[in-house]
């Protein structure tokens, strides 16, 4: 705590002032005479004292109020001086673990961004909004959506928050991208594979491989790490269940977690299960792994001794180009793991409350079920038209419901008034 409560004090400057004859006036007479500003100042624990002017004796107060609390909360003390660059070192380091590696190269990517923006040797507490704002005016001005721009400010508004509480580099409220609004957009549709456009897929991947991996993501609704990282273990062939299951590295094990730490049982059903037996019955014993081959396991757990793998790395080369010759055999258009799991949402949000399908999803917010994975299927707009189909099969030609009629009946009342 500060040794000493915050004060008031005038802080002179200028010459001193004299009367006629040349002598210097006292300092009683000095408030009147001579210019000044107010001063706050205080002690901090480390024996220092510090201060701050103001123009006006009510700006003072108002900090020292502040002040004060600090001083009976034990924050007297300045955040200690760190820069940009440092912090951008030491944020890397420690959240290792703490979130997904994707997550963490996001971030990264987003820091190391800002920091070309501004000087990187700046102090973090010396950062302020307008640069924060500067930023990504820029990053749009660059030609980026604004979906990007506005992940970007997520993104730094939490690594900021995580600079005040727990790391004490910044007081609370001094976030510089608090404040830094979301920019308005219209998003586009969550893209919904309909069950013909996957069974045209289906018969156009000839491996029994991708016929597996295929029909998982579109009945279980799985990241594609998730995935890639099931092992024939996480399988409940009886119970007709696969589970999304965090995994501690060991000899023939690569230490993995979901996303959010959010682990699951998912349902499947049994023609998928089948996919999975047939491909079992014919698997690289030498892996766990359900799509991971013995050969590429090897490969990994070398590179891993050698201290040359990482987490973020692929599992698997080439998945999405492989994937995207298949679309073409297919002749439809092309989509991507991750819709697939987004059209497995949108099937269950069809048959499913809506807080169910959010746990199958492993999504820890329902809002990000809401607004990213429901998409509007063909049958959703025929249903909607079918609505209004059945409204307008009414019998319309009630002379009380149609304009003519109206003008009718209108017409009879003013011949019963005698109007001409």
């Amino acid at each position: 705590m500060a040794t000493e409560k915050v004060g008031i004090y005038r802080k002179y400057h200028g010459k001193i002032p004299t009367d006629k004859s040349g002598q210097l006036l006292p300092k009683s007479e000095w408030p009147k005479k001579r210019a000044f500003r107010w001063a706050v100042r205080w002690f901090g624990s480390d024996g220092k004292r510090y201060s701050k002017s103001f123009k006006t004796r009510k700006e003072a107060q108002l900090f020292t109020e502040s002040k004060q609390s600090d001083v009976r909360n034990d924050m007297a003390d300045p955040p200690p001086r760190i820069a940009l660059e440092d912090f951008v070192a030491e944020h890397e380091k420690v959240m290792v673990g703490q979130v997904a590696p994707a997550t963490l190269s996001d971030q990264m990517r987003a820091l190391r961004m800002f920091m070309a923006h501004v000087p990187k040797n700046i102090l973090l507490r010396n950062i302020l909004p307008r640069q924060a704002e500067s930023f990504i005016a820029a990053r749009l001005a660059s030609g980026v959506e604004v979906g990007t721009a506005n992940k970007d400010i997520r993104t730094l508004k939490r690594i900021f928050n995580l600079a005040i509480e727990p790391r004490g580099y910044l007081r609370v409220a001094s976030n510089p991208f608090a404040k830094i609004k979301e920019r308005k957009f219209a998003p586009k549709p969550p893209k919904y594979v309909t069950i013909e456009e996957f069974q045209e897929v289906f018969k156009a991947s000839h491996r029994l491989w991708w016929k597996a991996l295929l029909a998982l993501a579109y009945t279980s609704g799985g990241r594609r790490d998730e995935l890639l990282n099931l092992t024939w273990a996480d399988i409940d062939f009886d119970a007709q269940n696969v589970g999304f299951l965090p995994k501690k590295a060991s000899r023939f094990l690569l230490a993995w977690e979901p996303k959010d730490h959010e682990s699951r049982i998912v349902p499947v059903p049994s023609r998928t299960i089948q996919l999975l037996v047939d491909l079992r019955a014919v698997a690289d014993e030498r892996s766990p792994y359900v799509f991971v081959s013995g050969d590429r396991l090897a490969h990994i757990l070398w590179r891993r001794s050698k201290g040359t793998w990482k987490d973020n790395y692929e599992l698997i080369n080439n998945l999405t180009r492989d994937l995207e010759v298949i679309y073409h055999w297919a002749e439809i258009g092309s989509f991507t793991l991750h819709d697939l799991r987004r059209s497995c949402i949108t099937n269950w949000a069809s048959v499913l409350p809506i807080h169910v399908v959010q746990k199958l999803a492993g999504h820890s917010d329902i809002k990000t079920t809401q607004r990213y994975y429901l998409a509007v299927r063909k049958c959703d707009l025929e249903k909607a038209r079918q609505v209004q189909s059945e409204i307008l099969s009414n019998d319309l030609t009630d002379p009380l419901l149609t304009h003519s009629g109206k003008n009718e009946r209108f017409s009879r009342t003013k011949r019963k008034r005698g109007v001409a």
